[in-house]
């Protein structure tokens, strides 16, 4: 699909084209292979669920109410995935592979920059978030009730986002772009930041704060905590620069 290529919030992350992507992956398991079928049928499956567990908890909402729901009989359901097991896999499935084919495609003129690379994470991850916001939520406000194996597969998807900013982080600490003494910490406190946005959008809707205005404010709060040689009495902000009087060389 080559969604590394393109733009968070773009066509590339629309329901029917992140179904299409579960159809590919699962064509040993899907009875239905035409995807001018089985497409359409799994976007309202998937958006059931996501809408029925936003609701009650995915682990309450049963196969009746999501044939209802999706207007699928039993039997439709069953011809997608044999259990809810089956069906939760696949979500946190896209979710993790596209999280990953996204992030750890950065363009080419941010991969040699640590800070620019940093800035970069930060916006796109919020960006796909965004897109992909009941995927996102799905995957973090259920995955205390997910099965072990499924709940492992949440933990690790946060991992990989961690290290993901921590190899940036350790380029840059190399490069003496940033000051870290504890590089693992660290990412795992900008994590959060990312969350944040689709964890509590309500709140940020409530106040206007609109997603530029977001990305900007966890790119200069970043900064300012991982800053290393700069200019003194200067902090980067992305492409720009802003006093402080504290500011370390």
């Amino acid at each position: 699909m080559g969604l590394a290529r393109q733009r968070p919030g773009t066509n590339a992350f629309a329901m029917d084209v992140l179904c299409a992507r579960i159809l590919e992956r699962h064509r040993d398991s899907i009875r239905v292979q035409k995807p001018h079928l089985a497409v359409p049928n799994l976007t309202r499956i998937i958006g059931a669920t996501l809408t029925l567990s936003n609701k009650h908890g995915f682990h309450a909402t049963t196969l009746r109410q999501l044939a209802e729901a999706s207007g699928l009989s039993m039997g439709g359901l069953y011809t997608y995935f044999d259990s809810k097991p089956t069906l939760l896999s696949m979500i946190l499935g896209e979710v993790a592979e596209t999280a990953a084919e996204v992030l750890t495609a950065p363009p080419a003129n941010v991969k040699q920059d640590a800070r620019k690379h940093l800035h970069w994470i930060i916006a796109t991850h919020v960006r796909m978030s965004e897109a992909m916001q009941p995927w996102f939520v799905f995957s973090f406000m259920e995955a205390k009730s997910f099965p072990h194996a499924e709940r492992q597969r949440a933990i690790e998807m946060e991992v990989m986002t961690e290290k993901i900013i921590a190899d940036v982080l350790k380029q840059g600490v190399a490069s003496g772009v940033f000051a870290i003494d504890q590089v693992t910490l660290t990412a795992s406190l900008i994590k959060p930041l990312l969350q944040d946005w689709y964890v509590k959008r309500a709140k940020y809707r409530r106040r206007g704060t609109s997603i530029e205005a977001y990305i900007n404010a966890v790119g200069a709060f970043v900064d300012a905590a991982v800053a290393g040689r700069t200019r003194p009495g200067r902090v980067a902000t992305g492409s720009r620069t802003r006093s402080r009087p504290t500011a370390q060389p």
